[in-house]
């Protein structure tokens, strides 16, 4: 019997309850630093599994190997840490099979899996990250709020953060999405804004009247976010608007233009040149709804397109995450999801006719405009920026490295952007004031 097959059960109770205790100071380490509520953990999570419970293996190592390396993945998926912190997760997981084969009293034949064990030092890194953290910074000091206010009837669900003395950004979100798409800007930017986002009637968390009776038309949902910013008392904000966001939020600045400060335009479009060549099907669904419904539903609301919509033409496949998609999909079929979108989606054809109006409220304007664009958008055509450009001459255009949600890969890049932009114009409308 070889040193791997042969480790007593005492032996192994020791080890497992040791890996037990060094794995919860790693807990409270991490919980102390991120907070309870964005650092949950139950240990029947890895400790209640029938392999872990019962007797140790009595076959091979390789079989344990197995199990704890299961068992680790398992916790690993249940490691939920607030969005951001993905590196802590996977760096979680590592720890967690380092531990688990340590208490099973495997001799590691890897030698790289033996240094790494060695060098690891999770605790102590965690506990280093807090000296760091209270040293730079006030932990938690902008939390995010979810909450609702009730307008024309509806409760209008937002994520709210950072001083509401701070300049103001109203997030306007896009389709298939909610205010959820826009949790890594507020991680990067509730510091110095106050970030305000709002999830449009029949999107996330606010109320999804039915269709029969409720006007799912872009025109509807400008007038309730006006609505919306009237109720929270916003007077005065710049826009961020990707995709939906931007017909909702030009119609709210052409009825309200003493409102908005700037716009910061994220994969929207505004100009006809801009849909691109699969808008073909949706162009065929507007011009004949009845005859087109299922092959919309199909290039709009299926699995392949909420997909299609986060990695675009990424080659790199592999930095996105598939539960963004994959939990889009699953909001689309709840039902009525598919006779709500079907609607919005047909009066999308006003935007079209729309376009116009709001390009020449631009050239006529000229607002501080920010444009941010993914390399790798997919939905819309790659010329839309610079027609923005050619309304706004001074318009900012930033190409950055994403695609039609951009925020997936490319946020610590946008938040740079907005920081600079925001930065900018809220300097020139201050001195436009004082002059």
């Amino acid at each position: 019997m070889n040193t791997e097959e042969s480790f007593c059960r005492s032996g192994y109770e020791d080890r497992l309850h040791l890996a037990e205790r060094e794995l919860w100071a790693f807990i409270r380490a991490v919980t102390e630093l991120y907070g309870p509520e964005q650092a949950r953990f139950s240990t029947e999570d890895w400790l209640d599994e029938s392999e872990l419970m019962d007797s140790p293996p009595r076959s091979t190592s390789r079989d344990w190997r197995a199990v704890s390396v299961a068992a680790s993945s398992r916790l690993a998926k249940r490691l939920t840490v607030a969005q951001g912190r993905i590196s802590l997760v996977a760096r979680a997981d590592t720890i967690v099979q380092l531990f688990l084969l340590e208490a099973s009293g495997v001799m590691l034949s890897s030698r790289p899996m033996q240094s790494e064990m060695r060098n690891a030092q999770p605790l102590a890194q965690v506990q280093e990250l807090q000296v760091r953290k209270r040293r730079e910074e006030q932990p938690m000091k902008y939390p995010t709020f979810y909450r609702t206010a009730q307008i024309d009837g509806l409760f209008i669900f937002y994520r709210e953060a950072g001083p509401k003395d701070a300049p103001t950004l109203l997030l306007l979100h896009g389709l298939p999405s909610s205010s959820r798409m826009f949790e890594p800007l507020f991680a990067r930017l509730c510091d110095r804004y106050h970030l305000v986002a709002p999830d449009y009637p029949g999107f996330g968390h606010s109320d999804w009247p039915d269709p029969k009776t409720f006007a799912y038309t872009f025109d509807h949902y400008a007038e309730i976010m006006n609505h919306f910013t009237e109720a929270l008392g916003l007077s005065r904000y710049t826009m961020y608007m990707q995709d939906y966001g931007g017909p909702v939020g030009f119609r709210m600045a052409l009825a309200h233009p003493e409102r908005v400060e700037a716009l910061i335009v994220q994969d929207a479009v505004a100009h006809n040149t801009g849909l691109g060549e699969n808008w073909k099907t949706r162009r065929a669904f507007w011009a004949d709804r009845a005859t087109n419904e299922n092959a919309l539903r199909t290039n709009l609301l299926s699995l392949a397109a909420a997909r299609a919509r986060h990695v675009g033409d990424d080659p790199k496949v592999e930095r996105h995450d598939p539960d963004l998609w994959t939990d889009e999909f699953y909001f689309l079929n709840q039902p009525g999801q598919a006779e709500i979108q079907s609607d919005l989606f047909y009066d999308y054809r006003t935007n079209v006719g729309a376009y116009p109006k709001w390009q020449a409220w631009m050239r006529e304007t000229q607002p501080r405009l920010l444009v941010i664009w993914g390399k790798y958008e997919s939905s819309f055509d790659p010329s839309e920026p610079e027609a923005y450009r050619r309304d706004v001459p001074n318009a900012e255009v930033h190409i950055v490295d994403g695609g039609h949600f951009a925020l997936d890969t490319a946020a610590d890049q946008i938040a740079e952007v907005v920081t600079d932009f925001a930065g900018s114009s809220r300097e020139g409308v201050v001195a436009r004031r004082a002059g």
